[in-house]
């Protein structure tokens, strides 16, 4: 049989079609009123979809450049700041809070766990500048309550500024983001459906204030002059002119799934990896594997752990060659350990049958595991489906009073 390659890797993701096209077709010089004319259309579009009032710059960077960018703009050396860490990317936040000369603070949980809310609370400081945070720890799988953080700091009376890497949290989490988040931070190879090479955050005037008393060093990340040139639709440098091109595609494309309303498309997006991600649980666990992130699991990615004995590498390997199909090893030290499935941007329920089913080959074929028979997993898989349409169907609330669509307390199955 061919072989079709398919990404199910948590970045870089699937690539929107119709972005490809608007990439192909950007012949814009970034000076001009046409870009002017997308920028600033892109710029209003990412506040639907970040879900905000605040300022959304882009930056032509990784995630990891708007990362440093809101390290850089808000403290100052010797400022003491809080880093909320579960795995490599909250690591992250304490490295770049070291490289700018920040007194860290780390709250630390193991990895495949979330931090609890009372370790923070003894962690804070008055003198705390900034607590920083990933919605979702795409290393291991792990989702984290930024509304219970937030909540935190508010009745702590904290003067600290929230920051959170929503690279893989936005797209697939419900946020309150101006209730919230001081400084959240998105990137173009997730939820977004577009190449690397992009990354957005918005800014609440609370942290644009603090910008004006902070003393670290900051030239291409300067984010006071990137909102001085933002508000004329331009940058201050060398814009990505093609991925704000495609960017605007995918906005239009997430727009059209929820009837051309960008903030119901934004809601679909986030429910369709929420359903992906338990159908893929289902399966997973069917197969009688163990989800490495069972209490708090996130629905940009599922990590799982490889049967006793057996490298993940093996998992990744047979998937790539038999189905042509990518996952990715864990990271760091838990490479060989665990391999993970992600489920945010252009994935669908064809997608999750299909990883379903050619786990269960390896499953049966490679990996050998005992009493299991080709099609429970998939069956497992369709049984979550079917309960999230008939969930769908009848509409039901949440014990807070609001709809499940648009409730973000606990995980679809949880509340079925």
């Amino acid at each position: 049989m061919i072989r079709k390659t398919r990404l199910f890797t948590p970045g870089p993701t699937p690539l929107l079609p119709a972005a490809q096209f608007a990439m192909a077709a950007a012949e814009l010089h970034h000076r001009t009123p046409e870009f002017r004319k997308l920028c600033e259309r892109v710029l209003a579009d990412l506040k639907l979809f970040v879900g905000t009032q605040n300022d959304v710059l882009l930056l032509a960077s990784s995630g990891t450049g708007a990362m440093e960018a809101a390290v850089s703009n808000i403290t100052s050396p010797g400022d003491r700041v809080l880093v909320l860490s579960a795995g490599k990317f909250g690591e992250r936040w304490a490295a770049l809070g070291r490289a700018f000369s920040c007194d860290v603070d780390v709250v630390s949980a193991p990895y495949g766990e979330t931090f609890a809310i009372e370790d923070v609370r003894k962690a804070l400081r008055i003198e705390t500048r900034a607590v920083f945070m990933q919605a979702t720890e795409t290393s291991t799988g792990v989702r984290h309550c930024v509304p219970a953080v937030a909540e935190l700091l508010r009745s702590q009376r904290s003067d600290a500024l929230l920051v959170v890497d929503a690279i893989t949290g936005l797209g697939t989490t419900h946020f309150d983001v101006d209730r919230d988040v001081d400084i959240m931070i998105g990137g173009s190879q997730k939820a977004v459906m577009i190449p690397p090479g992009l990354a957005y955050l918005s800014v609440s005037d609370k942290a644009w204030n603090s910008m004006e008393f902070s003393l670290n060093p900051r030239y291409y990340f300067d984010l006071r002059k990137e909102r001085k040139n933002a508000r004329k639709a331009e940058s201050a440098y060398t814009p990505a002119v093609s991925l704000i091109a495609g960017l605007g595609a995918a906005l239009d494309f997430i727009a059209a799934q929820g009837g051309g309303d960008l903030v119901q498309g934004r809601i679909a997006l986030v429910n369709n990896a929420e359903i992906c991600a338990a159908m893929t649980r289902a399966a997973v666990e069917t197969l009688g594997l163990t989800l490495f992130a069972p209490i708090a699991p996130a629905a940009a990615v599922t990590a799982v752990l490889s049967p006793p004995g057996v490298d993940s590498g093996v998992v990744v390997k047979e998937l790539k060659q038999r189905f042509g199909a990518t996952i990715t090893n864990g990271q760091g030290e838990m490479k060989g350990l665990l391999f993970r499935i992600a489920h945010l941007g252009y994935f669908d329920y064809m997608d999750t049958l299909a990883l379903a089913g050619a786990l269960e080959h390896v499953a049966v074929e490679a990996l050998q595991l005992p009493g299991f028979a080709l099609g429970q997993a998939l069956a497992a898989a369709q049984r979550v489906y079917a309960a999230r349409e008939m969930l769908l169907g009848n509409r039901a609330a949440c014990p807070c009073g609001r709809d499940l669509l648009r409730c973000a307390h606990k995980p679809v199955e949880a509340r079925a």
